[in-house]
């Protein structure tokens, strides 16, 4: 039995893995800076932006996975980000670990047509120049044979246990379950794909078991054709039992809000993604280990079931 360490913990991504892993009868060290913990895991305090503290923490693991998840603060990624992936490294290759990372595709910039695993970084966007570095860094190491490591990349993503991490559930679910109309991000004709929690974990649970699968890149399971932000909103309504209406938040709208309320300045940063139609394409995944992504009729569904089965009413989301 291997160990697997998940760097992150707490985070919807990392403990949606975590069970997986645990499902499967591996050892599983769960690695953040609070000790999140879960049945059937060994809980460890660290920050991994400190070089011991990550050393200490991948220690006897077989793979790591790096599914931090930072503030959304370009000022915060721009000093964490660098050091968390340089430590990262330098304590897999002390320990001989392979690395799963977790990436998003922001270093893909804006993308004319859809975003493969060959599409070239030309970012658009401060953060996005950031991603493109740390995942330049890491893969660079594996071309010079120093670590064995691969990138799992994922859309925008929605779903179960997302409800304060995940924009889509922000703008649309949350505000459906407190009788509010769903909010759509600058233009509502355009279409955008988005990743369902649930297929991640899947699917990085079978790239870490693949030993083909590293020094390469991958898109995790998507649902082809994605819906514009109008027909997203509308199926989410749907699964709500509420009516078919929603607002669209333009730029214009958002730029007086940015300057009062940094998340809102950071989200206006990546409305690229949304002014133009943001393909992402997982076919290669797909092809290579035969998973298919739920359909967005089936995970919006999965999702307003999570919404009223966890509690969450009228009165607001908990």
């Amino acid at each position: 039995m291997s160990l697997n360490a998940v760097l992150g913990a707490g985070g919807v991504v990392a403990d949606e893995l975590a069970k997986r892993l645990i499902a499967e009868g591996e050892s599983v060290r769960l690695v953040s800076r609070s000790g999140s913990s879960m049945e059937g895991a060994t809980a460890v305090k660290a920050d991994v932006s400190l070089p011991a503290q990550t050393i200490a923490a991948v220690e006897g693991s077989s793979v790591v996975f790096l599914c931090v998840g930072l503030k959304y603060d370009r000022r915060v990624w721009s000093e964490l980000w660098p050091r968390i992936m340089s430590n990262t490294i330098e304590a897999c290759k002390r320990s001989g670990s392979k690395l799963v990372f977790f990436d998003n595709v922001y270093a893909y910039g804006k993308v004319e047509g859809p975003m493969t695993e060959s599409t070239t970084y030309n970012p658009s966007s401060k953060k996005g120049e950031i991603r493109a570095a740390i995942a330049t860094k890491l893969m660079d190491e594996v071309k010079r044979g120093s670590l064995r490591a691969l990138i799992a990349r994922a859309a925008d993503f929605y779903g179960p246990f997302a409800e304060k991490v995940a924009v889509p559930n922000s703008l649309v679910f949350n505000r459906l379950v407190e009788g509010k109309k769903p909010n759509v991000l600058a233009r509502a004709d355009r279409k955008h794909s988005y990743t369902f929690t649930l297929d991640m974990a899947e699917a990085l649970y079978r790239l870490s078991t693949s030993d083909d699968a590293y020094g390469q890149v991958w898109h995790l399971p998507t649902a082809p054709d994605p819906p514009t932000g109008r027909e997203f909103a509308a199926l989410a309504a749907d699964a709500f039992g509420s009516e078919r209406t929603y607002s669209v938040l333009s730029r214009w709208m958002l730029r007086p809000a940015g300057m009062f309320d940094r998340t809102i300045h950071e989200i206006s940063e990546m409305l690229y993604q949304n002014e133009y139609d943001y393909i992402f394409d997982s076919s290669k995944i797909r092809g290579a280990f035969g998973l298919n992504a739920t359909s967005y009729i089936d995970g919006i569904r999965q999702t307003a079931a999570f919404y009223k089965q966890s509690g969450r009413n009228q009165k607001g989301v908990k």
